[in-house]
């Protein structure tokens, strides 16, 4: 009862505060000659949802007159051969001035093109669609590659400022998503349906304590009514195949919405690695793999969007997610005496693996705007059930002799229930803003294993096999101040976080259970000084809660010589961060320092009369760590352009580890090339080029590295057709090169090589006569966690 009254209150006392403009207009003029353009679509959107409101069009003399306009919108104007333009203030007196859209390449440059970068409350937002540094990606994860700020590695996982991985927001709310799911649905969404990406890097305390980072992806929205649909294919080749289906269906009838996505992947990738071992006074180990993993993944997703009235919206979604793979992983193991003079055993090892993960979400929203007061309610339930089997058998290489061979059986499901409301109302120039979220998440882990016995049957292996639960529940709420002073813009605000939880290791007797809350601020000042300068600063505390993966006390073999082991014991991180944001025109430049206390990491553990190689989990006392990044576009000439980032990273760790403490400074860099030629004909050729420089931390060395990938687009069909030819990572360069610091300790130095090298084509062709798109289904932070 105290909760619904919490939740209530700020509703009936913000609704005595509800205002709107009133009579605001203008023109809209073609840039080039200055005349009135007549019949100018022009369509108002609310910023919290990028929800459509109305649309009106100019008279014969290209005026246009809002009798009102809610307060928090912003305007979309659109008009055939013209640039679309997106306006964030209309007063009563307002030009605003179209660019043609180019017909050759003189007057691409003569002309030039709308602003491709701009700060939102120091957050920096790109524009995607039709920005020709994105015209040959594929998708919006090749999108983010060239993003600032933004880093994607070998296995498509995303960061920002090397070393946060994102929160991935649509149209302002979160769809966080396992890595793998999260992949799949970035590659479904080409440029074209992509009006902006915005990339935050330092949250407010508006948002879940561990979203460190967030980039929201704005989706390009019209309100035509009708039907539409869009296809997207790609096929990659190289050593394997990879094949990616992609078909989006919407039918907009003005009161209702609906929208279905469906997609299939298919296809094999490989992965190897190859490592050396040798502790004081030891053998030397060799180890080799060689894994193929061959794989399919079906997507589903449906929704209905009902808009009751102009100011109440109600949605509704369902999506299932379904990941078959059948992965074999071959390997050898050579050891030799210490001086390498002498063979002490070859073995040669199988691990045939078969995965299966069924996914199903649903999610349920309810919206209300009345003049300046916002309501809204997001539910969410998520069931994730993961099977895994595994063999593991080990033979000796010359004589072909069994040596041991054990199976395991796992069975993992997690339930996700999760409700929030948030609440905003505007007051003048200042805004008010508070939320309540409540989640509920509860894992069960089952992971049997058998091995074969002297007799030749398969016995249960009490020692590897294990039973793990995991129960958590977060209360949240906080409350976010914003005030406008001419140029100076000023937001305070001020999380709380309730956490419980209970993890048990069933098999081994090991409970245990935490209770703590947590109180996490956040402050952030914006200056513009013109409309080419601009200054932010900002603050937050976040935390960063173990993933239930790491807390799981089982081993995960990558080899019979070689696992890592989850530790229930961890403890939550903290981390406190400053960010400095200076942009002049299309040039920026940021710079993040700050500590992060308890960082959870693993550390290798080798035992020399067992040759086994684990790496188990912990908490370090701290970590400094500091960043710059600088970003600008140089045009070279008419025809060529070039976007130019740097990023220096700075990382001081305190890590104590087998009774000494190793506490290094290390440094290193990042630099980004996007160079793009207009060529006759429609052609776009883009040549991306990425180098990094030596890095690690106070135990390992990481080697450089760099990645160079070529690309050409063309459009046919009156720009219904969209397709590209890619060859990524042409000089195959881009494997991960590690090496042990201390080698009185330990020689340990591996490979990881990706078949990142390949060579794509793509297509994309879209059809109907509607542009209408509603919001994706929402998804939650913990869905991140279940994995």
């Amino acid at each position: 009862m105290k909760l619904n009254m919490w939740i209530l209150a700020p509703v009936l006392f913000f609704s005595f505060f509800l205002k709107a403009q009133q009579g605001m207009g203008g023109k809209v003029l073609d840039s080039g000659t200055k005349k009135e353009i007549a019949l100018a679509e022009i369509s108002v959107f609310r910023e919290s949802e990028d929800q459509f409101i109305q649309k009106i069009l100019t008279d014969s003399l290209g005026r246009f007159l809002f009798n009102e306009i809610p307060s928090g919108t912003y305007f979309i104007i659109r008009k055939e051969n013209y640039e679309t333009q997106r306006v964030d203030i209309i007063t009563q007196e307002t030009i605003i001035e179209l660019l043609p859209l180019a017909q050759d390449i003189s007057e691409v440059i003569l002309k030039g093109g709308a602003k491709k970068m701009r700060l939102n409350n120091g957050n920096m937002v790109v524009s995607v669609s039709g920005n020709k540094d994105f015209k040959t990606s594929t998708n919006i994860l090749e999108v983010l590659r060239k993003t600032p700020g933004v880093t994607v590695d070998q296995e498509d996982a995303i960061f920002i400022g090397g070393r946060v991985a994102p929160a991935i927001f649509i149209n302002g709310k979160p769809v966080v998503m396992s890595p793998q799911e999260l992949q799949s649905y970035l590659k479904s969404l080409s440029p074209e349906m992509v009006e902006s990406l915005e990339v935050n890097s330092n949250p407010s305390s508006k948002y879940d304590a561990e979203f460190k980072g967030i980039i929201d992806i704005k989706l390009k929205t019209d309100t035509n009514l009708g039907w539409k649909g869009s296809y997207i294919g790609n096929v990659s080749a190289n050593r394997t195949n990879y094949r990616e289906n992609s078909l989006n269906l919407s039918y907009n009838t003005g009161k209702i919405g609906y929208m279905m996505q469906a997609g299939y992947n298919d296809g094999v990738t490989i992965y190897r690695y190859n490592a050396l071992q040798k502790l004081a006074n030891t053998n030397v180990m060799r180890t080799s793999t060689d894994q193929r993993d061959a794989g399919s993944v079906y997507t589903f997703q449906s929704g209905v969007e009902y808009r009751i009235n102009e100011k109440n919206r109600l949605g509704l979604s369902f999506r299932g997610n379904f990941r078959s793979n059948d992965r074999m992983r071959l390997g050898s193991l050579y050891t030799t005496n210490q001086d390498e003079s002498q063979l002490v055993s070859h073995t040669e090892s199988q691990n045939p693996n078969r995965y299966r993960q069924n996914n199903y979400g649903l999610t349920a929203d309810y919206s209300l705007q009345y003049k300046s007061f916002q309501l809204s309610f997001l539910g969410n339930y998520l069931l994730v059930e993961n099977k895994q089997k595994d063999d593991f058998i080990n033979k000796d290489k010359q004589s072909t002799e069994l040596l041991s061979y054990w199976k395991s059986d796992m069975l993992n499901t997690v339930h996700i229930y999760t409700a929030q409301s948030d609440a905003t109302q505007k007051i003048g120039d200042a805004r008010l803003e508070a939320g309540f979220k409540f989640s509920s998440t509860e894992t069960g882990n089952h992971i049997r294993y058998d091995t074969l016995s002297v007799n030749n049957q398969f016995a249960f292996d009490p020692s590897r096999s294990n039973r793990f639960s995991y129960k958590e529940k977060i209360i949240a709420g906080y409350i976010v101040y914003s005030q406008k002073f001419d140029k100076l813009q000023l937001n305070a605000g001020l999380r709380f976080e309730n956490t419980s939880s209970i993890s048990n290791a069933i098999t081994i007797d090991s409970v245990v259970s935490r209770k703590y809350l947590e109180w996490l601020p956040s402050f952030s000042a914006n200056y513009i000084f013109n409309t080419s300068n601009e200054l932010s600063v900002s603050y937050s505390r976040k935390i960063t809660r173990p993933v239930f993966s790491q807390l799981n006390p089982f081993r995960f073999y990558f080899s019979p010589l070689n696992y890592w082991v989850g530790n229930p014991y961890l403890q939550p991180s903290f981390t406190d961060q400053i960010k400095a944001v200076y942009r002049y025109k299309n040039w920026t430049a940021a710079l993040t320092f700050g500590k992060e206390k308890d960082v959870m990491t693993r550390y290798p553990l080798y035992d020399p009369k067992t040759n086994v190689l684990q790496y188990l989990g912990t908490n370090l006392p701290y970590r400094k760590f500091a960043g710059v990044e600088v970003a600008f576009p140089i045009k070279i000439s008419k025809w060529w352009s070039l976007n130019s980032q740097f990023t220096g990273y700075y990382n001081d760790e305190f890590r104590p580890y087998l009774d000494e403490v190793f506490a290094l400074k290390i440094y290193n860099y990042d630099v980004k090339l996007n160079q793009t030629f207009t060529l006759p004909k429609g052609y776009t050729f883009n040549i991306f080029a990425t180098y990094e420089s030596k890095t690690g931390n106070s135990l390992y060395v990481i080697k450089p590295r760099y990645s160079i990938d070529l690309s050409v687009q063309k459009s046919w069909l009156d720009n219904k057709l969209n397709t590209k030819l890619s060859f990524n990572n042409i000089f195959d360069s881009y494997d991960q090169r590690v090496e042990f610091r201390h080698k009185k300790i330990m020689d340990n130095r591996f490979i990881h090589w990706w078949d990142t090298q390949k060579f794509m084509v793509s297509a994309a062709y879209n059809f109907g006569s509607s542009k209408y798109q509603g919001r994706e289904a929402q998804k939650t932070e913990e869905e991140n966690r279940a994995r």
